[in-house]
């Protein structure tokens, strides 16, 4: 392992009164849209607790945003910096100033993991997560044709200046997408491999891969899984569809209705996670992270279109990663398909037992259980053990 670039700032979360007072002054205006009679969930966000979270989140003594901010940055006190990255693969030059959390571990040896979502005994880990560009408290491209490749080449840039020449990954959502072409990483996990999954040819991964696919019956869960991925591409894709075509449509009104926002999010957790009972406090803290982020809601809906504009999702089989990959199994995960669609993913060398519960958003939802996985497939006897071979720590 180098030594690392210091050249970091540490980051406190601040957000300007400001927007905070903006954002107590347009929920005291909010008119709420009529509602069909039992509608509940069927036709999106509920009007009953839209009206509860408003209620809470304008409330000076109910949702108080500066405790929130406050109990962050203690949290996170020590691991919290920025740094300039400069990108300047395919055509697409510029610097930006990336908002990363950096948690060493105190244990000899432990594995430089980048986690991108874009969360120690056997083994343990130092973790990097950085709020991608577009989100949180990273600085926001300002040119078109921001796309996997300029968002890989930051993540592996950011590993790089902190010294880490070799590390392994974990992601979901768009961290799969990403974490899968970044060509240094010597290992990787994902809990979405869904979104990359497809059914062995006789050609791909091989003849006795696909044999042995067409004589295996599916399994309860693989059948179960299959419904879920019907009912996600029916009837939950639809945000997919309209921030991968007009982004900027919608981020007019997420970044000018809190309530809108609230809405739009809201739905997702909601209906992406296993029945998970969000605290009211816990849903407001996330929508407001989006809404006083650095860049605005809007800036969040641009992955979506710049990456499916340049047909980036799909990998050809010529170009499937080659090292050791893993996957977690959650049951409410948006896409679910069996093991044979996901051995054409990459090189399937891990596959955890399949969990009880979890959804889309394991990292939050299930924590306990997807560190587990990662100490099995990295620790000792794992598939990956010993794929870092810089193992002397910091």
């Amino acid at each position: 392992m180098s030594s690392p670039d210091l050249n970091e700032t540490p980051f406190n979360i601040s957000v300007p009164e400001s927007k905070i007072s903006l954002l107590h002054e347009k929920l005291s205006l909010v008119k709420y849209p009529d509602e069909l009679d039992g509608a509940d969930w069927k036709y999106g966000s509920p009007l009953s607790d839209l009206r509860r979270l408003v209620e809470r989140w304008k409330d000076p003594n109910g949702f108080n945003w500066r405790k929130v901010e406050a109990k962050l940055n203690e949290q996170l006190n020590g691991i919290q910096f920025t740094r300039d990255i400069e990108v300047s693969e395919h055509g697409y030059t510029g610097t930006l100033n990336i908002h990363y959390v950096h948690k060493k571990s105190s244990v000899q040896g432990a594995i430089p993991l980048l986690f991108v979502h874009g969360y120690n005994t056997a083994p343990s880990f130092h973790v990097v997560a950085l709020s991608l560009p577009n989100f949180g408290f990273s600085e926001a491209p300002r040119k078109q044709g921001f796309r996997l490749t300029q968002y890989a080449e930051v993540c592996n840039k950011l590993m790089l200046a902190l010294g880490y020449e070799e590390y392994v990954t974990q992601g979901g959502d768009w961290g799969f997408y990403i974490t899968r072409r970044i060509a240094q990483v010597k290992a990787w996990h994902t809990n979405f491999p869904g979104a990359g999954a497809s059914p062995p040819t006789i050609f791909s991964p091989g003849p006795l891969t696909y044999l042995r696919y067409i004589l295996t019956p599916y399994t309860e869960g693989e059948k179960a899984g299959f419904e879920r991925s019907e009912w996600f591409l029916k009837q939950g894709f639809g945000y997919n569809v309209l921030q991968s075509t007009q982004p900027q449509t919608l981020g007019f009104s997420l970044s000018d209705s809190p309530v809108g926002l609230l809405s739009w999010i809201y739905e997702k957790m909601h209906n992406w996670t296993d029945a998970y009972e969000w605290e009211d406090d816990e849903i407001i803290t996330w929508v407001s992270i989006y809404l006083f982020s650095r860049a605005g809601p809007a800036a969040s809906l641009r992955i979506y279109y710049e990456v499916v504009q340049a047909n980036e999702r799909t990998v050809p089989p010529s170009q499937k990663p080659t090292i050791p990959m893993g996957w977690s199994n959650f049951p409410k995960e948006l896409r679910i398909y069996p093991r044979s669609w996901v051995e054409n993913v990459g090189n399937l060398s891990f596959v955890s037992a399949a969990h009880s519960r979890g959804g889309h958003f394991a990292a939050h939802e299930r924590p306990q259980e997807l560190v587990e996985d990662l100490q099995k497939m990295f620790g000792k006897g794992g598939p990956a053990f010993a794929v870092v071979k810089s193992r002397d720590g910091y």
